[in-house]
C-alpha cells in the first residue's frame, strides 16, 4: 500500500521501523526473503554512523562533507571486505560530541573485520581512541613536515616538540576572558587587552550600549519547527546541536540571508524610502525580523579560497601590498630610475618578469596528465625582472619581501605601522609561517579563513583609529570555522573571534567544537535530535545554564567547563 516516493520521503530511522512491520506471505515472502535483511543491514549501518535523520530522497549537493563521508563509510561497513586499508580525512567534521561515539564504534567495527584505518584527525576523542598515533610537526608550512612523536598518547605527551601532546596534557581552560554581561541594561568597556595597543589605548575605550537583541520570528525552513530565535548583538553567539538539528538552516539560510537582504536595501536612500513605503525585501523561511537596525554590514566568513591564481596572495588580499609598493617607489634608487609604484606590481607593467608574467611559476601542459607547475627559469620565482629587483629597501628587494615569512616581516617592517599591524595579526592567528607571496591556491581552507578574519580585524583597527567616525557594526556568520584546525589553532581562532566582538561587532558561529562553544557569551542549542526530530530550540542561555539544562550539548560541555 506504499508508493516508492512515500518511502523515499521517510528518514532512515523511520524506514527501518517500517521494514520491521512489513508482513509478507507466499510468493512475496519468497521474493523478499534475501532483500529485507539486506535493506535492514544497510539502514543499520547508516544509523550506526549517526545518519538516522537523513531522508532517502535528500539531494547529494545538500549534504555536508562530513555526511557524505559517513555515507561512504556506511557503504563500506556493509561490504564485509577484509584486508582493506581505509584512509579517512577528518571524519568527525559536522559531528556533535554525542555522535562521535557512533563514528568511533563504526571505525572499530571496520578494524575488527581485519582492515587497517588511517585517520587524519584533530578531534581529541578520536586521537585518544587510536591504537597508534603519528604526530607531524612541530609547526606548519616550512616549519613542519617532520615526525615529532609516534606511539601512544603517553608518547605524544612526553615529546617536548609535540603541540598535540601539549594540548592533550594541558587542555584549554575556559573562559579565556570574562564573559560579557547579558543584562539588558549592562554597560561594558571594550577590553584594551583584546586589541593591539596601537588600536585601542585607554582613551579609546568606550562604554558599550546596553545589550540589543536580533530576533527571527517563526523560522520554518526545512526542518525548523516555527521557532523564534533571539541573538544578542555585539556578543559571541554559538549555534549548536546534534547533526541535522537545523543549525545551518537557522544561522545561514534564514538569519544571514534575511538580515543581509534588509541591511543591503537599507544602505541606500532609495532602499530606505522603499522600506518606509512598505516595500521591504521578502522574508525567506521566517515570518518576521526585528532588531537588525543597528547592523551596517553582514558577512559570512567561510573557508573558500581567497583567490584562484598564483597572482593572489596574503599580501594582496589583506591589502598592505600597495603600501609596500609605494615604500619601494619612495627609495632614492627608484626615484633615480624614474620608477613609480606601478613598477613594483607583479600583475601588470614593465616591472614584472616577462617570462612568467609575474606569477613566479610556469604551467606546463602534460596532455593526458594534470598540468605541472615549475619555478620560472628566468626569475627563479622572484616574479620581477632584474631591473626592478635592483631597487632595495633596507637591503631587501621587492622579490625578497614576497618570499619573506610573516614572522620575519613583522620585525622588518616594524617602523611602518600600516604594514606591521596586519602582519602582527597574521602572526597572532598562527600564520607566522606563511610567506607574503604564498600563492592563494596552495592555502588550506583554515588558512584562507583566518586570512579573511585578519582582513576584518585590520578594518576594525583602521575604523577605531579614525576620529569622529562611527565604526560600521558588522554581523559575522561562521559555519564550523574549526574544520581542519589543530587544537593550538583553535585556541588562536577563539582569540580572534573575541577581538572582533571587542571591536564592537556581532559574531555568530555554527559549531561542534566544545572549546569554541565554552567561550560563547550566548548559546542557541537546537534539537533535541536531527531531521524531523530536531528543528526546535532546546536551550537559549549562557554556557553554564546550558550545562544545567542537560541538553546533549550541555552534557558534552560539562566536562570542558569543569577544567576552568
Amino acid at each position: 500500500g506504499w508508493a516508492i516516493t512515500d518511502i523515499a520521503r521517510l528518514s532512515v530511522s523511520d524506514i527501518r521501523a517500517w521494514v520491521d512491520t512489513v508482513a509478507l506471505h507466499g510468493r512475496e515472502a519468497e521474493i523478499a526473503r534475501d532483500l529485507i535483511p539486506e535493506i535492514k543491514g544497510r539502514l543499520e549501518f547508516l544509523e550506526e554512523v549517526g545518519l538516522g535523520y537523513l531522508t532517502l530522497d535528500r539531494g547529494a549537493p545538500t549534504l555536508s562533507g562530513g555526511e557524505a563521508q559517513r555515507i561512504r563509510l556506511a557503504a563500506q561497513l556493509g561490504s564485509n571486505l577484509q584486508g582493506v586499508c581505509y584512509v579517512l580525512d577528518e571524519p568527525t567534521i559536522g559531528l556533535h560530541a554525542r555522535d562521535n561515539q557512533f563514528l568511533l564504534r563504526a571505525l572499530h567495527q571496520l578494524s575488527e573485520k581485519g582492515n587497517t584505518l588511517v585517520v587524519v584527525e584533530h578531534d581529541e576523542d578520536t586521537i585518544r581512541a587510536a591504537d597508534h598515533l603519528i604526530d607531524i610537526g612541530p609547526s606548519a608550512g616550512k616549519r613542519g613536515g617532520r615526525l615529532v612523536a609516534q606511539g601512544s598518547v603517553a608518547d605524544l605527551t612526553g615529546a617536548a616538540e609535540s603541540q598535540t601532546g601539549r594540548y592533550l596534557l594541558h587542555a584549554m581552560r575556559h573562559p579565556l576572558q570574562a564573559r560579557r554581561s547579558m543584562a539588558s541594561d549592562a554597560t561594558e568597556k571594550i577590553a584594551s587587552s583584546a586589541l593591539p595597543v596601537s588600536a585601542a589605548g585607554p582613551k579609546d575605550q568606550e562604554s558599550a550600549a546596553p545589550v540589543r537583541w536580533l530576533t527571527v520570528h517563526g523560522a520554518h525552513l526545512h526542518n525548523l519547527q516555527n521557532v523564534t530565535a533571539r541573538l544578542p548583538l555585539q556578543r559571541l553567539v554559538c549555534v549548536t546541536g546534534v547533526s541535522g538539528s537545523g543549525k545551518s538552516t537557522l544561522a545561514r539560510d534564514v538569519l544571514l540571508a534575511n538580515v543581509a537582504a534588509w541591511v543591503q536595501q537599507r544602505s541606500t536612500k532609495a532602499g530606505r524610502d522603499a522600506m518606509d513605503a512598505g516595500n521591504a525585501p521578502a522574508l525567506t523561511g521566517c515570518t518576521g525580523l526585528q532588531g537588525f537596525e543597528t547592523i551596517d554590514r553582514v558577512l559570512e566568513v567561510d573557508q573558500t579560497p581567497i583567490g584562484k591564481t598564483p597572482r593572489s596572495c596574503p599580501a594582496t588580499y589583506i591589502g598592505f601590498w600597495d603600501t609596500v609598493r609605494k615604500l619601494f617607489a619612495e627609495t632614492l634608487e627608484a626615484k633615480a630610475r624614474g620608477y613609480a609604484a606601478g613598477r613594483f606590481s607583479f600583475n601588470t607593467g614593465e616591472g614584472r618578469c616577462p617570462t612568467c608574467e609575474g606569477q613566479g611559476v610556469r604551467t606546463i601542459g602534460m596532455s593526458f596528465l594534470p598540468d605541472v607547475k615549475v619555478p620560472c627559469e628566468a626569475c627563479h620565482g622572484a616574479r620581477f625582472n632584474p631591473e626592478t629587483l635592483a631597487v632595495t629597501w633596507r637591503g631587501k628587494s621587492i622579490g625578497d619581501v614576497l618570499r619573506m615569512e610573516v614572522d620575519e616581516a613583522v620585525d622588518f617592517f616594524a617602523s611602518m605601522p600600516s604594514i606591521a599591524h596586519p602582519l602582527q595579526l597574521l602572526k597572532d592567528v598562527g600564520l607566522g609561517y606563511l610567506t607574503l607571496g604564498q600563492p592563494s591556491p596552495t592555502l588550506s581552507g583554515g588558512e584562507a579563513q583566518r586570512i579573511k578574519l585578519v582582513t576584518e580585524l585590520t578594518k576594525v583597527r583602521d575604523e577605531v583609529g579614525r576620529r569622529g567616525q562611527k565604526a560600521p557594526h558588522t554581523l559575522y556568520v561562521l559555519d564550523e570555522p574549526t574544520v581542519g584546525l589543530h587544537m593550538a589553532d583553535v585556541d588562536k581562532l577563539i582569540r580572534v573571534l573575541h577581538r572582533l566582538v571587542d571591536g564592537g561587532h556581532s559574531v555568530v558561529v555554527i559549531e561542534h567544537d566544545l572549546d569554541v562553544i565554552a567561550e560563547a557569551d550566548w548559546i542557541i542549542d537546537l534539537g533535541p535530535e536531527g531531521g524531523a526530530g530536531g528543528g526546535r530550540i532546546v536551550a537559549a542561555a549562557t554556557p553554564e545554564d546550558v550545562v544545567r539544562l542537560g541538553t546533549h550539548t550541555g552534557v558534552a560541555l560539562a566536562s570542558v567547563l569543569a577544567r576552568g
